[in-house]
């Protein structure tokens, strides 16, 4: 069975001009990389966990802030790992100077011995979606596109 994700596409206007709420992963591997290193805020979830559940708790476990108001469920992209990413869109605001993301622990060097703590998330900031198709992973670009066209049509 293929390992499932969900998460929450939080979107905004300034000037009429949507914008979109993402993440940067943190750690080591990630610390220097940042066109197609942004994410929408997601986690894995557990086969009969509510994906919709699981996508508000990974919010507030990345972003450190519940999600609220009204979800609008998007198309579930396949990735090519064949993990199925499912996303809502939500609109609200936030500052992405105030996110308290969760930690984990790797062995850092690698085959040093030690431990170190990074957190899950190291930033956050609003993009355009011109701006967001260039900092996202690709995989979730589709997200952006479905997006834009349903923005288009409550315009």
């Amino acid at each position: 069975m293929p390992k499932s994700s969900a998460g929450i596409l939080l979107y905004r206007f300034r000037d009429k001009i949507p914008q979109v709420f993402l993440v940067h992963p943190g750690g080591p591997f990630w610390a220097k990389k940042d066109r197609g290193a942004w994410s929408i805020p997601k986690g894995e979830f557990t086969p009969g966990e509510d994906p919709l559940l699981a996508a508000k708790r990974e919010f507030q476990e990345e972003i450190g802030q519940e999600p609220k108001g009204n979800f609008l469920p998007l198309t579930p992209i396949k990735q090519s790992s064949g993990k199925i990413i499912q996303v809502w869109a939500l609109e609200g605001d936030l500052d992405p100077t105030t996110i308290k993301s969760n930690t984990f622990t790797i062995e850092w060097p690698p085959r040093s011995g030690r431990q170190q703590e990074f957190p899950e998330v190291d930033r956050a900031d609003w993009f355009t979606l011109e701006q967001a198709r260039e900092k996202i992973v690709p995989g979730q670009v589709g997200f952006l596109k479905e997006l834009e066209i349903l923005l288009g049509k409550q315009a």
